[in-house]
């Protein structure tokens, strides 16, 4: 199992913002900015266009509403979109407020963000949710 699905069967808490049968979205713990989120399968699938071609564009369908709350929820020109797949074999896409290219930039150092901080974004995302 990985830490993905453990996260999905609630084993592993997260800060949820989004999930239906075939996806779940949560803050990532070592955001790039504010209100980075990952979105995942629940089906453990390790490459990300080892996926069907149906969940491809569900997934990308799922993601939407919840890129838009970024948006509103966050000072940034747009939601960036990052697939890399490197660090966890499941397939995932990042969700990501930025103001520039650079702020996909994932060689840069991620620290953990605080628990009041994650819980803060969460709530501003759920919020423009609505």
């Amino acid at each position: 199992m990985t830490i993905f699905s453990r996260i999905i069967a609630g084993e592993i808490p997260s800060y949820k913002i989004a999930e239906n049968e075939h996806f779940f979205a949560f803050l990532d713990i070592f955001p790039l900015r504010e209100g980075h989120i990952l979105v995942v399968p629940k089906t453990e699938t390790d490459k990300f266009f080892d996926l069907s071609d149906n969940y491809l564009s569900e997934m990308l369908l799922f993601a939407k509403p919840i890129a838009h709350a970024i948006e509103k929820a966050f000072r940034c020109d747009r939601c960036g979109i990052s697939v890399i797949g490197l660090e966890v074999p499941h397939a995932h896409m990042h969700l990501i407020p930025i103001n520039n290219a650079n702020d996909l930039n994932f060689n840069q150092s991620k620290p953990a963000a605080t628990k009041e901080s994650l819980a803060q974004a969460q709530q501003k995302i759920l919020a423009a949710l609505g």
